[in-house]
């Protein structure tokens, strides 16, 4: 039996984009222990953020970095489930080629009750060839990633919705995965579902995506954020959903301190040409304007992309100053 691929399911997120949320992503340049992850959460909380997420790699931007060190995401995150209070914890994003999807939906149920209901599964068809070669995890061609995604999310989402013990339970039948009469499925702490977020700059494939299944589109970096929010907005009026009822995020990698030098000290560690090209690096008054171009391009979610994850001043600072300049509440 296939399930009903109909549209939209109902968002499990806020009900509406009821103001500015201000988050953390972490991204290790050079991987990171649990404790040093632990330490950054707990600054996050600290600081008042809403949210601390953690990229899905194990490689960072230099595959031949080797003084790397990976860790498995959702590992990580049950850990911070019981080692932190308040904070929302999250993947952006997990890479579907990582794991099966039965197993991925059971993962992020055990972490979200572990949590008390304060997990969110940001969620992708993964990109980085090189790290999948060195794990021996099969890489499939672009159209193909997509198409596992779609079953995938066609499953995560089908064991959530289902009831345990109703009827003959839940089955699948795609081209890449089967469920077989899951009578007895995962069962996440929050209702119906932890939040699903989907992101990208593509034009057709990620926002059709997202607009079937996600609480939340992040639109990455993107050169034009306010089309690529538009090309998702409307892919949502497409099927009859409210693009309104989703949460539209972005990324913003960010080097700040109350000086230039401290800044650029806090830009050196970042990775790539393509991090730096979207960067706000300078003071928190320069930080806070970039939050608030993205908010007018239509972002109702911010991720702060931290690269030094020892850098606990870093995350205070940006509590302390940015937070006020933009007048965040936690």
């Amino acid at each position: 039996m296939v399930r009903d691929s109909s549209p939209a399911h109902p968002p499990s997120g806020p009900a509406a984009r009821d103001g500015l949320r201000l988050r953390i992503l972490m991204e290790p340049r050079h991987g990171a222990s649990y404790a040093q992850i632990l330490a950054l959460a707990r600054a996050t909380e600290e600081a008042g953020f809403d949210a601390f997420f953690r990229s899905d790699h194990l490689f960072g931007v230099d595959p031949n970095d080797p003084t790397y060190r990976p860790t498995d995401c959702w590992t990580t995150l049950g850990g911070l489930a019981r080692d932190t209070e308040r904070i929302r914890l999250g993947s952006l994003v997990t890479a579907s080629t990582f794991r099966q999807p039965g197993m991925l939906a059971t993962v992020v149920s055990t972490v979200d009750e572990m949590s008390g209901g304060r997990v969110e599964l940001g969620i992708g068809t993964g990109w980085y060839e090189r790290e999948h070669e060195a794990f021996g995890i099969p890489f499939p061609p672009v159209a193909e990633r997509f198409d596992r995604l779609a079953e995938q999310l066609e499953i995560i989402t089908g064991l959530w919705h289902t009831e345990p013990g109703a009827g003959n339970g839940f089955s699948f039948t795609g081209k890449h995965y089967r469920v077989e009469a899951n009578r007895t499925p995962p069962r996440p702490a929050q209702r119906p579902h932890p939040p699903i977020i989907i992101g990208g700059t593509g034009p057709k494939r990620t926002p059709a995506l997202a607009a079937r299944f996600a609480d939340e589109f992040n639109g990455a970096l993107s050169d034009d954020l306010r089309a690529t929010f538009a090309r998702f907005d409307r892919a949502c009026e497409r099927i009859g959903r409210d693009p309104t009822q989703v949460r539209h995020s972005a990324v913003l990698p960010v080097a700040c301190a109350t000086t230039p030098a401290g800044a650029r000290r806090r830009a050196a560690v970042m990775g790539s040409e393509l991090i730096r090209r979207h960067a706000a690096v300078g003071s928190p008054a320069l930080v806070a304007d970039r939050v608030e171009q993205l908010r007018k391009a239509g972002a109702d979610t911010v991720y702060f992309h931290i690269y030094d994850i020892e850098d606990l001043d870093h995350v205070a600072l940006l509590g302390e100053e940015v937070r006020h300049e933009i007048g965040d509440q936690p």
